[in-house]
């Protein structure tokens, strides 16, 4: 038998594998999948729940084999143990069987397979926007109250989210602390990163369903699919002009504010955006386009 467990044979406590999220008090319910595959609504409380199929004693057995129940057991010291040890050794026992990912949680699994299925069970009420995992949710609902909790010491900007106020910290520092072990060059956050290492590979998962292009990220897909759609979400407070993604109203957004925060280290010439900026540093090169 596998040393590999099978996603059901325990279900731990949620988590983001991409940011811990703060702990959340209230019952919390997700979906997990049975060892038959059924799909099992679980609400995650102080104990950890064994998932058991109910033909395992078939002299007790009155319902099909396709039903399964929850036993829930305790939780022990040896389990805390093991779950540590685990974590420290780097030890990674659960296997995604679509890109062989590892995970050392069975929830960091379960909301990683989402990235392959598309997967969006919680959606905003106020916008209709989807997301993978609640904490992303509670996050985004910050965008609507106008909450920003997070201001960053240098110029006061402030943020909704710490993960948001560290990446626009290094825009002060300059740091790029993620480098592409093929080819050298440096990110900013490990999310763009994967992306790039995408390119060497050649790995591109998410085919459009409308036209069959194929995409190495599904937020990527989920940008393209707009063409197809015609939704454009994001409104210009300015002049109401509509765009499909945050990236290209924030550069429009600079047509009427005058920014431009991309400079020519050549000339010093400055630009609202990364793409006239290259074309510009060409004329500086004499690299023809």
């Amino acid at each position: 038998m596998s040393s590999v467990p099978h996603l059901g044979d325990f279900i731990d406590e949620t988590q983001t594998a991409e940011e811990k999220p703060p702990q959340i008090k209230e019952e919390q319910e997700e979906l997990y999948t049975s060892q038959k595959g059924e799909l099992l609504v679980v609400k995650l409380e102080t104990d950890t729940f064994m998932m058991t199929s109910t033909n395992e004693n078939s002299d007790h057995n009155s319902e099909s084999s396709g039903n399964a129940k929850l036993k829930p057991k305790k939780k022990h010291h040896s389990n805390n143990v093991d779950k540590s040890h685990l974590i420290h050794t780097g030890e990674k026992m659960y296997i995604c069987k679509i890109c062989e990912k590892r995970f050392y949680k069975v929830s960091l699994l379960i909301y990683h397979q989402r990235v392959h299925t598309g997967e969006m069970p919680y959606s905003c009420e106020t916008c209709g926007k989807s997301f993978r995992v609640s904490f992303y949710l509670k996050r985004h609902m910050k965008t609507h109250t106008g909450e920003k909790p997070y201001t960053c010491d240098t110029c006061e900007k402030r943020f909704s989210n710490s993960s948001g106020l560290k990446k626009h910290m290094i825009s002060h520092t300059g740091e790029k602390p993620y480098s592409c072990k093929t080819c050298g060059k440096r990110f900013v956050s490990s999310s763009y990163l994967k992306i790039h290492i995408q390119n060497h590979t050649g790995e591109k998962l998410y085919p459009c369903k409308t036209c069959g292009k194929v995409f190495s990220c599904s937020y990527h897909l989920k940008i393209h699919f707009r063409i197809h759609t015609g939704e454009r979400p994001y409104p210009c407070n300015t002049c109401g002009k509509l765009f499909k993604d945050t990236s290209t109203l924030k550069i429009h957004i600079r047509s009427h504010t005058g920014e431009k925060p991309y400079t020519c280290s050549v000339c010093g010439k400055q630009f609202k955006s990364v793409s006239p900026l290259t074309q510009h540093l060409r004329t500086h090169t004499d690299e023809k386009t």
